[in-house]
């Protein structure tokens, strides 16, 4: 008798929580005693008087496992609302990349060329190399950095994801 194994699926979690200090490592322990990981985690302030912080989360797992850590999240204290945007529907998400990337003669100018392709801005200029701001979904920014790998790239810093649910109305 062979088990049928159930495939892991990307989920994006909204998490509003009270801005309290050690929220985020309760919910980051959360995710590591029970074995989940974390692909992105990003946090801000969402509200003008600074009291509640929206924790984007974006993870893998069955849909059992997805259901899990939601029902999970909803139990801690400080959260306010667990949203699963993947399971809601329509979502937009972004993220933010700055890639450094050295070179000169054909390296650069080919450089230059790809991140006019992905609408990359020139952030920073030197003699030997350029800092390229580059916002779009996942795909996009792990497709610019695999190119930018054979054109001498340097060095990465990544935002993490940030997402919101499509439509008029608050989630």
């Amino acid at each position: 008798m062979q088990i049928k194994q159930q495939a892991t699926e990307r989920h994006t979690l909204s998490v509003t929580v009270e801005n309290e200090p050690g929220i985020l490592a309760r919910i980051a322990g959360m995710f590591s005693a029970r074995g989940y990981n974390i692909e992105s985690l990003t946090v801000a302030d969402v509200t003008a008087d600074e009291s509640i912080s929206r924790i984007t989360i974006v993870t893998n797992g069955t849909p059992q496992v997805i259901e899990q850590v939601v029902a999970q999240l909803d139990r801690l204290v400080p959260v306010h609302k667990v949203i699963d945007l993947t399971a809601l529907g329509p979502h937009v998400e972004r993220e933010l990349a700055l890639v450094k990337v050295a070179g000169t003669g054909d390296h650069r100018i080919e450089a230059l060329r790809l991140a006019e392709v992905y609408r990359a801005r020139v952030v920073d200029a030197t003699i030997g190399s350029f800092v390229f701001e580059v916002t779009g979904g996942t795909e996009k920014i792990d497709k610019f950095i695999e190119l930018m790998r054979e054109v001498g790239l340097v060095e990465i810093a990544r935002t993490g994801v940030a997402a919101i649910a499509r439509g008029h109305e608050a989630v």
